[in-house]
């Protein structure tokens, strides 16, 4: 019986760390950040986002807002009709569901100055790129209190893989 409970029980761990390993954070802009003047669609485009993958937004919080809008006020650089709205500083951002998600910063001039950024997530197995599909997303980003412990995940690595493999072939029991 113990033998069993340990086996099931390392199968969770090495579940766990797998499937926490598999979602991404994109620093959306990398160093730069979320601020105006930058190209974010030849920075999306470059990567390859996933449903659960992580968009942060880092901005100095009340200098900017993170967005999300359908296409048509994407391209307006209208936030009068968001979908959702954070001016929280760093905001990150779940991409919950395949398709393209649109983001712009709600302060006036920022969006036309190039603070927009339209992100295309792939289910399983499919990749994606900056807003190549005209699909909008109809369910609502999943914010993220960044600095609550609450919402940490632990992050998979080769130790943690090791070690669960290590109770799996040992028999490890706490009982």
């Amino acid at each position: 019986m113990a033998l069993i409970r340990s086996l099931a029980l390392g199968m969770l761990v090495l579940l766990n760390t797998a499937m926490s390993a598999s979602a991404t954070d994109y620093t959306v802009g990398d160093t730069s950040g979320w601020t105006t003047g930058l190209d974010y669609s030849k920075w999306a485009s470059a990567q390859n986002f996933q449903v659960g993958d992580n968009l942060v937004f880092t901005f100095a919080s009340g200098a900017h807002t993170v967005t999300e809008v359908t296409k048509s006020d994407y391209d307006s650089c209208s936030s009068s009709n968001a979908i959702s709205n954070s001016n929280t500083a760093p905001t990150t951002v779940l991409l919950a569901s395949a398709g393209t998600h649109y983001f712009i910063c709600g302060v006036p001039g920022h969006c036309s100055s190039g603070q927009k950024l339209s992100v295309t997530a792939g289910g399983s197995g499919s990749s994606s790129g900056s807003g190549s599909t005209n699909s909008t997303s109809t369910t609502s980003p999943t914010y993220i209190d960044t600095y609550s412990s609450a919402n940490l995940v632990p992050v998979g690595s080769n130790a943690a893989i090791l070690t669960g493999l290590v109770m799996l072939k040992l028999g490890f029991s706490w009982a």
